[in-house]
């Protein structure tokens, strides 16, 4: 933001109002139009990040808010039209879950096929969305032992995977969780808060919020994927057209006139 201002001229406050009021217009819309969704397979998962100071750090920093720490943006993508019809930011506990399991639940029209990997707070959160009416299986990772660390982000070997059949009748051809880790990797590499070893993060939970909405449209909206060809918005058949970022200023202005009455 400091770069922006540099270059536009434009205060730090200036753009961080800009930076709310885009989220809420943004989160607005995705809320309004992301309804009687006919996905088929659907992957879901969470993605790490931190707002002020990591978790470790939290209760030792100055000054630091109380939603200072670790936090999760859970995120489910469909597997056929790459649409992110879905997600929830939060800790990453059992309310969670049921929040984002029963958002994601609300937005579908028929019958899904679900993909989650090993996480066991989406077992209740599933029953409790879906009951008896999804196929959900779990794609579990199976970890051997890390031994010396190689570096300082490397995980432990993954040796495996175990699918379960969870609810239904899951085709096992398509238990996976590709796809959404693949989008991880798209958010995490364009929205510089989600970055590691950098200044870029958050500093409050509501404006890490604000960036995720943006980053959403402009994935689900304006973003060309490469195999698809179009939008996953219009592979989907949620937008007509493939949007500019002169479309995401118009539902902005929109979303202005309606907080004021024009």
């Amino acid at each position: 933001m400091r770069a922006i201002s540099r270059i536009t001229g434009a205060s730090k406050n200036t753009i961080v109002k800009l930076l709310e009021d885009a989220g809420s217009a943004f989160s607005d819309y995705q809320d309004r139009t992301m309804l009687n969704l006919t996905c088929k397979r659907l992957q879901v998962d969470e993605i790490w990040a931190f707002v002020y100071a990591k978790a470790k750090n939290a209760p030792t920093a100055k000054a630091a808010p109380a939603e200072a720490g670790d936090i999760w943006t859970w995120m489910a993508i469909d597997a056929d039209t790459k649409l992110i019809p879905s997600y929830y930011i939060g800790k990453r506990d059992g309310t969670a879950a049921f929040e984002f399991i029963g958002d994601l639940a609300l937005r579908l029209s028929n019958r899904v096929q679900l993909t989650s990997d090993g996480h066991k707070t989406y077992l209740e959160a599933v029953e409790g969305a879906f009951g008896a009416d999804i196929d959900y299986a779990m794609l579990v990772k199976i970890y051997g032992d890390a031994g010396a660390p190689a570096g300082r982000y490397s995980p432990a070997p993954c040796m495996g995977a175990k699918k379960e059949a969870i609810e239904g009748n899951p085709d096992p051809k398509h238990i996976s969780t590709s796809y959404v880790e693949r989008a991880n990797l798209t958010t995490r590499m364009g929205n510089r808060r989600f970055t590691r070893l950098t200044n870029a993060f958050s500093k409050k939970a509501e404006n890490h919020t604000h960036s995720v909405a943006i980053h959403m449209t402009h994935y689900n909206f304006v973003r060309i994927h490469q195999t698809l060809r179009c939008s996953p918005a219009m592979a989907a058949g949620v937008s007509a057209k493939l949007w500019e970022l002169a479309d995401m200023v118009k539902v902005l202005e929109d979303w202005e006139d309606d907080q004021t009455g024009k």
